[in-house]
């Protein structure tokens, strides 16, 4: 049977908090039968991964939304700035591959 190795973790985050504080997240993380790093690691990646989320999507409203489709669904020609805007686009895309 194979096992995949787990690369050694080689980044460090430190910081301090309140005595309480520490002692919360040590009885949590006891519950969930974590060590403290496992569970801090564990929430706050998770915390992380939803605030990058939460920045990265657009939540439009109803009329938003349906002007958007309204003006993909019509016939308009793009202007000037609609063209420099994707030529930047793509030579991004170009130089990011």
């Amino acid at each position: 049977m194979t096992t995949l190795a787990t690369p050694p973790s080689t980044a460090r985050l430190n910081f301090r908090l309140r005595p309480d504080l520490k002692q919360l997240i040590e009885r949590a993380a006891a519950i969930m039968g974590h060590s403290v790093t496992e569970y801090a690691v564990s929430r706050l990646v998770e915390a992380a991964r939803q605030d990058v989320r939460a920045h990265e999507e657009t939540v439009l409203s109803d009329r938003d939304r349906d002007l958007f489709l309204a003006l993909l669904a019509s016939d308009a020609e793009p202007n000037e700035a609609m063209r420099r805007a994707a030529g930047r686009y793509k030579e991004r895309r170009v130089s990011d591959g």
